[in-house]
């Protein structure tokens, strides 16, 4: 009788522990499997993620990390953009608008500026006349078996081939002075618009006081010694810059 309890007891033991063990490793069945779903998904859509996907994808990070990173500016300093802008764009339309903008001495830059144009000017028409009068002489003599035209202005010169060619030469050299002044016309009405927005953008971007002065003191320098004299020091003159 001993023996059949003792069975009865073991037999319902195992059957509790067996039993509260089953949801355990129902659990960790379903979790493994899961993992290993998971990992066969990644491993997957990497493996399937052309290079061309992969470059869209990696763009759109980038994007959206510069997006972050933007910086807004405030109203402040937007008028000052503006304000600084505006000087080099009217002097591109016309020659110094800019500097009459940006004050100062716009009254000397000014009649600097279009006197340079006038200067530019006479030299195109001095070499573009003198290019065009020996152009028609070095015709007439080329078509008349190099004879002298008969209003020439140039009577001195003789005829002859040699005299043909050396107003070639001329005609030439006037030509080429007359397309460079163009050149230096062009190069000027550009050089107005960078001093405008050079001077806009120190005048309004950076503080530039009138506290400016030099200042002269004297100082002891070091100097090497030698081994035939020992000199510490040599007497000097500093000057200090204050800006």
């Amino acid at each position: 009788m001993n023996r059949v309890l003792i069975i009865l007891l073991l037999t319902l033991g195992a059957a509790s522990t067996l039993r509260a063990q089953e949801p355990d490793s129902l659990q960790r069945d379903s979790i493994q499997k899961m993992a290993d779903s998971l990992a066969v998904d990644t491993i997957d859509t990497t493996a399937t993620e052309t290079r061309r996907e992969r470059r869209q994808r990696e763009r759109r990070e980038q994007e959206a990390a510069e997006q972050e990173q933007v910086i807004f500016k405030d109203s402040a300093r937007l008028a000052l953009e503006a304000r600084s802008n505006r000087p080099w764009k009217q002097s591109l339309m016309v020659p110094g608008w800019g500097q009459i903008t940006n004050g100062g001495w716009w009254w000397i830059k000014v009649p600097v500026i279009y006197g340079g144009f006038v200067t530019t000017v006479l030299i195109f028409e001095f070499n573009n006349r003198y290019y065009h009068d020996i152009l028609e002489e070095v015709q007439y003599r080329i078509n008349n078996n190099h004879a002298i035209p008969p209003n020439s202005k140039y009577p001195y010169l003789g005829t002859g081939s040699q005299t043909t060619d050396y107003m070639i030469t001329a005609k030439d050299y006037y030509r080429r002075n007359r397309d460079l002044m163009i050149l230096v016309t062009l190069g000027w009405w550009g050089l107005q618009a960078v001093e405008a927005y050079v001077n806009s953008m120190l005048k309004n971007r950076w503080d530039i006081g009138d506290d400016l002065g030099v200042s002269i003191s004297p100082t002891l320098l070091n100097q090497p010694s030698s081994a035939l004299a020992y000199r510490p020091y040599a007497i000097g003159v500093k000057v200090n810059f204050r800006f």
